[in-house]
């Protein structure tokens, strides 16, 4: 959940995540409730340099990862969307910071079914195993791209499997945070 910079919210002290930090540019409303979608499902491909100019606008000053890492989406999805929506918006984070992205490294091996509507142990069940890491990571600091964060549950279960590669560091750079219903706050690091 949002906090002051640098500070762990109640839900990590109570369960430490396997990423290290997350940074979201924005919360999960309007426009961007609606932008989202529209990338994601709609093919709206002209969303993505502006959501990824907004979230590479937030982390400059973040420590700097050695690699971007968008979230893998199964290859059955890719088929049908033609796109990673992760990726669009990855790619220009990327291109704006100066960071490499790398496309091939991590798969999504399992064909999960959506995770809307899941509370966040049904997402977890849901999304455990989900991705394999090909790459040897050793040491290396990552950034995993994505478009929203909910529960974090896929963000979670790619940090492990990433952290099991060898990564030593693995923060979280989203375009949203969805807050649940009560929390108003503003997006933090």
């Amino acid at each position: 959940m949002p906090t002051p910079a640098g500070q762990l919210c109640g839900a990590c002290l109570k369960q430490q995540p396997a990423f290290d930090f997350t940074y979201a540019a924005l919360m999960y409303t309007f426009p961007v409730d609606q932008m989202i979608p529209n990338l994601k499902y709609r093919g709206r491909l002209a969303v993505a340099p502006v959501l990824g100019e907004c979230l590479a606008r937030v982390v400059e000053t973040a420590p700097r990862p050695d690699r971007l890492i968008a979230m893998p989406l199964h290859a059955r999805r890719i088929r049908e969307r033609g796109f990673n929506h992760a990726s669009e918006i990855a790619r220009e984070a990327g291109r704006r910071l100066g960071l490499p992205l790398d496309t091939d490294c991590c798969q999504r091996v399992r064909d999960t079914p959506p995770q809307m509507g899941l509370k966040h142990e049904a997402r977890c069940r849901n999304i455990r195993g989900a991705f394999h890491c090909s790459a040897d990571l050793k040491g290396l600091r990552i950034a995993i791209v994505d478009d929203v964060m909910t529960t974090g549950a896929s963000l979670d279960e790619l940090a492990k499997t990433l952290k099991l590669a060898g990564a030593a560091d693995v923060a979280n750079w989203v375009v949203a945070r969805a807050l649940p219903r009560g929390k108003t706050s503003e997006p933090g690091r």
